[in-house]
């Protein structure tokens, strides 16, 4: 039996499921429903989701998602270099504890983190021991990207400790024995080969980052509105499919084009995988 056989499941499954929904997007996306009920070619739908007001949506939802990535990374990195380290005997169960809020539904972290930073929550009783009567901690930016880091750190931290795992401690013994310092074993050995574990976990940061709506509904209100939450109102309250389709298209375009960035800088090390 040819092995091309044994991919016979596997592509009836990416057609399914892949393939045939990214051709309904497109589909609806380049038609309208003329006034007999049929559907027509037309890209007015295009030409509306490159409004100046979308394309802001847009820019502010790269905008959050990337402040977002960033902070996951200048926090996850450490923490991924201290669970690695060969004087930290508990990285083990410390990973554990990163993945044990990714077994619960992100929609109930994102209430509990409502209950902490809404009025007499805990950051508001917290921040009056100082004087700080007041703060206004939800329905803004500030809300949004500690949702964001608060519920996507651990994909930064699982790649870059994953990849950090499977660096040769021999590169590092004889970068020490050839006199490098603490930082240049740092800048020369550990950076570069953990490097696709950071891309990785960029990578799984911002593309959900970028495309949520859930978060950005729950502590940011109707006044912070991500280009997620203008395509769920398209599909569900303005039952705009064809709109819907094209935001959703213009999405996707800009996903694929991150990916291949990412996966160009990432090259064919296998080290960044999650597991």
């Amino acid at each position: 039996m040819k092995r091309s056989y044994f991919a016979a499941p596997y592509l009836l499954w990416m057609s399914l499921f892949i393939l045939v929904p990214l051709g309904i997007i497109v589909y609806y996306a380049m038609t309208a429903v003329s006034p007999d009920g049929s559907f027509v070619f037309t890209l007015e739908n295009l030409v509306k989701a490159f409004d100046p007001l979308y394309m802001g949506i847009l820019g502010r939802s790269v905008y959050l998602a990337l402040i977002a990535t960033i902070l996951c990374l200048l926090i996850g990195y450490p923490v991924a270099l201290i669970l690695t380290s060969k004087n930290f005997k508990k990285g083990s169960l410390i990973v554990i504890l990163f993945v044990l809020p990714m077994w619960m539904n992100f929609l109930l972290r994102t209430y509990a983190l409502i209950n902490i930073l809404d009025s007499g929550g805990v950051m508001h009783q917290f921040l009056g021991l100082f004087g700080i009567e007041n703060p206004k901690l939800l329905y803004n930016s500030f809300a949004i990207i500690l949702g964001l880091v608060y519920n996507y750190l651990p994909f930064m931290i699982l790649p870059i400790h994953s990849a950090m795992s499977k660096i040769d401690g021999g590169l590092i013994e004889a970068a020490e024995d050839l006199g490098a310092n603490s930082w240049n074993v740092f800048r020369r050995v550990r950076f570069p080969l953990s490097l696709p574990g950071v891309i990785s976990g960029i990578t799984m940061v911002f593309m959900p980052a970028v495309t949520t709506f859930a978060v950005s509904r729950l502590l940011g209100g109707s006044n912070f509105m991500m280009y997620g939450d203008v395509i769920e109102n398209q599909f569900f309250f303005m039952r705009d499919w064809h709109f819907g389709a094209t935001l959703s298209l213009v999405m996707m375009i800009l996903m694929l084009a991150s990916s291949f960035l990412f996966r160009k800088y990432q090259g064919d090390d296998d080290g960044g995988v999650l597991w």
